[in-house]
């Protein structure tokens, strides 16, 4: 799972309770037609002996873009290969290349009328920035809020524009836009420059010199600190955008308009400005793993089983984070369940719509394998895809929760459709008996899980999701999240609820029906 600063304070020792046997159906299986038959093919020692391989030390916890992940790639590709599971794309290819970079400070300098600039002195950016712009539009605070706008009568499609920090005051020394002594946001320092180049850019602005004589000298501090450090921030390479932001301190500023202190009437600027900032970024190559099983009737509505494939990598000090829980025991559910899946099919009982096993990467780096399959590259339409079911961390005990070991966390099942949440009561009530568990499920949880695993993504294009989760413990992003400590009893019961979700989802006569669709993503 994608770790974020605040959980941090929520990691506390770990309640891993022995592994005593429980209770997995409800039901006596019957014949090969029904679902039980192909869940008890889910076993804790098939789950254990795929763990044992995927989050072994071999595969140096599975960073992004390292020899680690491309083990586990590979693992996985054989895996289905061995199951005859085809690949998701067309080509028959098991890899999705999700192009990523990790960004760096970028190189080169700026000349303003003849006076040049280095990079990272009297001028900024943290992306590229090149041309020779010969119209300079001046908007001064660049800010627009009721009745109030910088921007009236003007045309700044494709242009680049000089925007200076701080709002407009009223002759008493009041704040114009409030009518008090009290700033706006569109004087905040942490949220200024953001607004006021956000809506530059709506407004078909290209590029932004920003100018801001207070901040400057911190916003300098972290360029040199990125450029003595790799920030080792990573981002999806199709992310990269023609628009720039340049930051001047007064020097550059006042090269550009000498009275920019003096005033903030909008006006057109003749500057001879020569940009040559190139991005230093730095490629990463890196894989989705996805297979299908074709529906028998409804070949072209899918239902997308997610997992992510990768972990953090390897300490400074060389310790592996093995990530046996996060997501080591999703990665092999979902191959447990891909299992039962073609187990079915070749008795002639394949599910009625198409089955996707998606292995993401990237999430513990923001959600970039998902991401990049939603929003630039869906193997199959989005518009015809029925759910997405998530696992992400389903092998521990929670520490801080009492009571049944036997739960789980759901997360998500009635955000987008009410139809789905009361179908995974039903199908855990008929088969699994497991305590479903929705404390992280509220809109107002401060860890706002909902929004940190993969299956967001989906969720944001309207596509019905659960997020199947046992919560954080204390070896959470730590080396010891190692294979022996997985509760394979609760792997192994939490593995079938989702296969039998799954087949619920996949059999059924009708899709599941989105009633609560959202027009805007969080």
């Amino acid at each position: 799972m994608k770790k974020i600063l605040f959980v941090a304070s929520l990691i506390i020792a770990s309640c891993n309770s022995s592994q005593k046997t429980v209770s997995t159906n409800t039901v006596t299986p019957a014949k090969e037609s029904n679902p039980i038959t192909y869940a008890e093919t889910i076993t804790e020692d098939e789950l254990k002996e795929h763990l044992y391989i995927y989050a072994s030390d071999e595969f140096e916890g599975r960073e992004t873009g390292q020899p680690g992940q491309k083990k586990a790639i590979a693992y996985l590709k054989e895996q289905y290969e061995a199951l005859n599971i085809p690949a998701a794309q067309a080509d028959g290819d098991y890899f999705q290349k999700v192009p990523l970079e990790i960004g760096k400070v970028p190189v080169g300098d700026i000349s303003i009328n003849g006076n040049t600039y280095e990079l990272g002195k009297n001028v900024l950016t943290f992306t590229s920035a090149e041309g020779n712009p010969k119209e300079i539009i001046y908007v001064g605070y660049g800010i627009e809020e009721d009745d109030y706008s910088d921007y009236k009568g003007l045309n700044i499609t494709g242009k680049v524009l000089l925007i200076k920090s701080g709002e407009p005051m009223n002759e008493d020394g009041s704040y114009l836009l409030s009518g008090s002594e009290e700033k706006s946001a569109w004087s905040n320092m942490s949220e200024a420059m953001g607004k006021k180049t956000a809506l530059a850019f709506s407004k078909g602005a290209t590029g932004v010199l920003y100018y801001d004589s207070q901040n400057f000298p911190r916003f300098k501090r972290y360029f040199d600190y990125m450029k003595a450090n790799d920030s080792g921030r990573m981002r999806l390479a199709a992310e990269t955008s023609d628009n720039f932001i340049v930051l001047l301190n007064e020097k550059a500023a006042k090269d550009i308009k000498a009275d920019i202190n003096e005033g903030h009437t909008p006006s057109s600027l003749n500057v001879n400005i020569e940009m040559a900032v190139r991005s230093a970024n730095k490629n990463i190559d890196s894989e989705n793993v996805a297979a299908v099983i074709k529906g028998s009737e409804k070949p072209n509505e899918y239902l997308i089983i997610s997992s992510h494939l990768d972990h953090i990598g390897v300490t400074a000090d060389g310790q592996i984070n093995n990530g046996a829980d996060d997501d080591g025991s999703g990665s092999v559910a979902l191959l447990e369940i891909a299992e039962a899946f073609k187990k079915a099919a070749d008795k002639g009982n394949g599910p009625k719509r198409s089955v996707v096993f998606l292995h993401v990467t990237g999430e513990e780096k923001g959600l970039l394998g998902s991401k990049y399959y939603t929003d630039y590259a869906p193997i199959f339409p989005l518009n015809q895809t029925v759910t997405n079911l998530n696992i992400d961390m389903i092998g521990r005990i929670d520490p801080k929760r009492g009571g049944n070991r036997n739960y789980v966390y759901l997360i998500g099942s009635d955000k987008l459709s009410t139809e789905l949440h009361d179908l995974s009561e039903e199908v855990n009530s008929k088969y699994a008996n497991i305590e479903l568990d929705y404390k992280y499920n509220d809109e107002n949880d401060p860890n706002r899980f909902y929004y940190r695993s993969d299956h967001y993504n989906f969720a944001k294009n309207n596509i019905p999701i659960i997020f199947y989760f046992n919560g954080t413990h204390a070896d959470y992003h730590k080396p010891g999240d190692t294979p022996d400590k997985i509760n394979y009893d609760l792997l192994e019961n939490r593995t079938r609820l989702v296969f039998h979700t799954a087949w619920e989802v996949a059999n059924r006569a009708n899709k599941v029906i989105v009633d609560k669709a959202t027009t805007t993503s969080k």
